[in-house]
């Protein structure tokens, strides 16, 4: 009997499905490593309580087992976000109940599988970002090649036009032309960023003093007054691979947005970290790990109907700018192999974090 529950153990063990089991009344008797792993919990601490107690009443674990013992039937969830409770990122989970019984209305127990999705879901986001990114390059390289040639022909004419005008009331059409012709040429010169996959410059450098340069060149502005800026660094980030330059124009382009937003009143925190995780990819001949920057602001929010929407180019809600500043950061971000995250919620501020692979010297090359 013993080897037979031996064995058994073993078994849950060695799944990578996650596996628990509450009486009757909700108390649990079964966990396997994988659930204590999703879960953050272990058997040993929580052996005998109810789910609810250890957990949480309204944890997805808890709310789909109480389901499956109160009717008696089998129930599912996708796609659950499960909070880390060391602190990490979130966790992606399919979740799965069923009752226990030996018979009809006879329920004795229930069983919850969890599947850890998370992998899966953020490879899937970062491929997506890497086809969007191409996507509108592409886009981008036609627009721009289209449309350089016809307005240097219209503001030929325009100069042309006001050489030819005696009339001073007359003048300022033409002017006019000119004006927002150039203003179309300089939409074009932010467009064409999206074109430009080929000329990284990646060097071993320090992002701490990229961060630092950027705050110390920006933060006296006029639009920066009555902002708080809290830099909250991570010591043991070293030297590493990147592209300063571009990541400057990243990070300038997501500190501008947090400030705009906070409209003169607001702190703006920018953390760094070393991510636990490794990066989803090989980077050059191994994994590497990954570091993070946020860019956090206490302005009011994007709507949820937005948020996809936010690296669309131009999709803007301001009055005045392009709608490019976003797509341009993903773009970057990116051709680095690395990925942007945002979390917002209205009336509690945003959270860009951008993702970027700590690479060794030997591991960056241009992409």
């Amino acid at each position: 009997m013993n080897s037979t529950l031996e064995r058994i153990d073993d078994v849950l063990g060695s799944l990578r499905v996650g596996i628990l089991a509450v009486d009757a009344d909700g108390r649990l008797e079964l966990e396997n490593p994988e659930a204590s792993r999703i879960l953050g919990q272990s058997l040993v601490a929580a052996h005998g309580r109810q789910l609810g107690q250890v957990l949480g009443p309204l944890h997805p674990a808890t709310t789909l087992l109480e389901t499956a013992l109160r009717e008696g039937r089998a129930v599912s969830q996708h796609g659950c976000v499960i909070p880390d409770r060391m602190g990490g990122r979130p966790l992606v989970v399919d979740l799965a109940a069923a009752p226990v019984g030996r018979g009809s209305g006879d329920v004795q127990g229930a069983v919850l599988s969890l599947s850890d999705r998370t992998i899966g879901v953020e490879l899937e986001d970062l491929l997506g970002q890497r086809e969007r990114s191409e996507l509108f390059a592409q886009l981008a390289a036609g627009i721009a090649h289209e449309l350089r040639n016809p307005l240097s022909g219209i503001r030929g004419a325009a100069d042309l036009l006001l050489g030819k005008l005696d009339d001073a009331s007359l003048a300022r059409y033409p002017e006019l032309i000119r004006a927002e012709v150039d203003r179309m040429r300089h939409l074009l010169d932010d467009l064409a960023e999206l074109t430009r996959g080929g000329d990284l410059r990646p060097r071993h450098a320090n992002l701490h003093r990229v961060i630092d340069d950027l705050v110390e060149l920006h933060s006296h502005s006029h639009a920066w007054q009555g902002i708080k800026i809290e830099r909250r660094y991570d010591p043991s980030i070293p030297e590493f691979e990147f592209d300063p330059d571009r990541t400057t124009q990243v990070l300038l382009n997501l500190m501008r947005n947090a400030v705009r937003a906070m409209a003169g009143a607001g702190t703006l925190t920018l953390r760094t970290r070393i991510e636990s995780a490794y990066h989803l990819e090989h980077v050059g001949p191994e994994r590497a790990r990954l570091v993070r920057v946020d860019v956090e602001d206490t302005g009011p929010g994007i709507p949820d109907a937005d948020l996809p929407l936010l690296f669309t180019p131009f999709f803007t809600r301001k009055s005045s700018g392009t709608g490019l500043g976003l797509a341009v950061a993903q773009h970057w971000t990116v051709k680095q192999g690395g990925r942007i995250l945002v979390r917002s919620r209205l009336g509690e501020g945003t959270r860009m974090r951008v993702e970027l692979p700590l690479r060794k010297p030997t591991d960056a090359k241009p992409s």
